[in-house]
């Protein structure tokens, strides 16, 4: 669950020396940690400020997520996977609602008509930017988006784009594309340069099959639970073997060490192993209430698509409440939206998200990372949806894809409800939740109705202090559209190297590089993207983010203030100003 890995004092004074005065301070083993702390610059872990990070494993197909609906050939290129247009909904005009005012109020769905118990498109949902739309699996995206608290970034990737899924997902996670040799990640450091890396027990934590590279570092060991119903420490179990863990850890502090490896980082180590102990024995990561919380029973507090019908199975004083709407963590069928009917029937068409996203445990392990910012004081945690590697029967509307994107949108929609309807140590206006996907997928579709590892692709950065569609911004999406700093522009399939927004061909001006028909071309990098999550939401000082994610310290590859990248020659935006 934890590794320890202790540097050399050589390499820590090599390393040191590398990164400045104040760094080599805080990076001696001699120094007490408390002091680490005080050295540190910027406000990361003291402001209240957290992030909570989504991975969409093997590549998201962008392209079916924010659709460039107006481009006459988005459709022409995917004969059986592009999404239609919705019958009688004009998508060319912009309009001063984001999603059409004629279909929403208030913010929120509300049906196209009364016959409809669902949020009313069944094809692409207009966003009312006059050029995207959105696929109808995200339709729980909407609420979030016209309230301003969400931002839809396409055409993002990093310099020379690699294929890969392994190297890609390293070069995302270590911030340092095309280097494979850097084992650090981007959110390992960002906790380091906090400096409370080896002060607080739980400063950063993943819910997934094993620790990410974004969280891996060498001075300092980060937490993963691959189950959180079910963790184990030191092979004892949950429960009365909770104590038991405790005693072994916290007896085994006082034993004597050698002078030579008694170091105060093994020290603190063990107290943080203890220390972690007592806090995941107060959390209650189950489905049912007990005294230490109220399990899985986290409830939105509307009907969001006018379904009363269903049972809601909530023990109260008043009996079943179906009013006070859906689970926002549907773990199983009964607490999949509204599903189970007063009949003990299941209606698969009310669920919220597809059987097997929620059986595979993603929306277990989202709920545990929601937790564990809400009611500790990590700053970062995070989980993974695999699935994405669409290569053939992608689907359009339905399908593979479109049951992933599901999981998405109502990931967004039910982390708002909760860090706002259930807000202990955070709330939504002190969270930032960004999705990350190593690549996007081919623009053309392959003979097999699927797509093929392509370049650039989207993001999702959701939060309550996130400007997406608010006062000065005409619209939350960007990178797809006409009118954006660098537009989109709409044309057939074309390999010449002079075309530099187009969705379908990645041809550089200089020439340099070989036009690879059918990839995207990416006008915003995603380091600038966490950049400014880092930096203007953790609170970190450009000289740590300097650190943090290296490339900002190379004025050539613009990702504070935009311009022509060094690296590749392509224009890019820099920081959005989405914080």
């Amino acid at each position: 669950m934890n590794n320890f890995n202790i540097y050399s004092r050589r390499k820590f004074l090599s390393n040191s020396a590398k990164a400045g005065m104040a760094a080599a301070l805080a990076s001696l083993v001699d120094i007490p940690f408390v002091m680490k702390r005080a050295l540190a610059d910027g406000s990361i872990g003291l402001n209240g400020k957290k992030v909570l990070f989504i991975w969409l494993r093997f590549g998201n197909d962008g392209l079916n997520n924010i659709i460039p609906i107006q481009d006459p050939e988005y459709n022409s290129i995917r004969p059986t996977i592009g999404l239609q247009k919705e019958a009688g909904v004009d998508y060319s005009a912009a309009t001063s609602g984001c999603f059409d005012p004629t279909l929403y109020t208030n913010g929120a769905f509300t049906p196209r008509t009364s016959a409809d118990n669902t949020f009313g498109y069944t094809n692409a949902i207009r966003t009312g930017n006059g050029f995207a739309a959105l696929h109808p699996a995200l339709k729980f995206l909407a609420p979030v988006y016209n309230a301003g608290d969400l931002a839809l970034l396409h055409r993002v990737a990093y310099p020379k784009q690699s294929r890969s899924h392994f190297d890609s997902q390293n070069y995302w996670e270590n911030g340092n594309p095309n280097n494979n040799l850097s084992k650090d990640g981007i959110f390992y450091r960002t906790i380091m340069e906090s400096g409370l890396a080896n002060t607080a027990p739980l400063t950063g934590v993943t819910i997934q099959s094993a620790l990410p590279l974004i969280m891996r570092g060498s001075q300092a060991a980060m937490t993963n639970l691959t189950s959180p119903t079910r963790y184990d420490l030191l092979g004892v179990p949950t429960g009365t073997g909770d104590s038991k863990a405790f005693n072994a850890v916290a007896n085994a502090n006082y034993f004597p060490y050698s002078s030579k490896i008694n170091r105060e980082l093994l020290d603190l180590q063990y107290e943080n192993m203890t220390n972690t102990l007592r806090i995941f024995g107060n959390l209650d990561f189950g489905e049912n209430p007990s005294a230490a919380g109220p399990g899985n029973y986290y409830r939105d507090n509307t009907v969001t698509d006018m379904d009363q019908t269903w049972y809601d199975g909530t023990p109260n004083t008043n009996g079943s409440d179906p009013n006070r709407g859906y689970y926002l963590f549907p773990t199983s069928n009964e607490k999949n939206g509204g599903f189970q009917r007063p009949s003990n029937s299941g209606t698969n068409a009310n669920k919220r998200v597809a059987p097997q996203n929620q059986q595979a445990g993603f929306f277990t392990n989202l709920k545990a990372a929601a937790m564990i910012l809400n009611k500790t004081d990590a700053i970062i945690a995070g989980t993974e949806l695999g699935g994405f590697d669409t290569h053939g029967t992608q689907g359009a509307a339905s399908g593979t894809h479109a049951n992933l994107l599901q999981s998405v949108g109502w990931s967004m929609y039910a982390l708002r409800k909760y860090f706002t309807l259930y807000a202990d140590k955070a709330t939504w206006e002190n969270i930032v939740v960004v999705t990350l996907s190593e690549f996007g997928r081919t623009s053309k579709e392959n003979d097999s109705r699927g797509t093929d590892h392509a370049e650039a692709g989207v993001m999702y950065v959701a939060g309550g202090g996130v400007k997406g569609y608010v006062p000065g911004n005409s619209s939350g999406v960007f990178g797809c559209s006409q009118a954006d700093s660098i537009p989109w522009i709409p044309g057939p399939l074309t390999n010449s190297l002079t075309t530099c927004g187009t969705m379908y061909a990645a041809g550089f001006p200089n020439g340099t590089n070989p036009v690879k028909v059918g990839y995207l071309r990416r006008a915003i990098d995603y380091r600038s993207v966490l950049g400014e999550v880092i930096r203007k939401h953790l609170g970190s000082t450009q000289t740590q983010l300097n650190r943090i994610i290296p490339g900002y310290a190379n004025v050539g590859e613009g990702l504070l203030s935009g311009g022509t990248s060094s690296i590749d020659g392509v224009q890019i935006r820099g920081e959005l100003g989405l914080l």
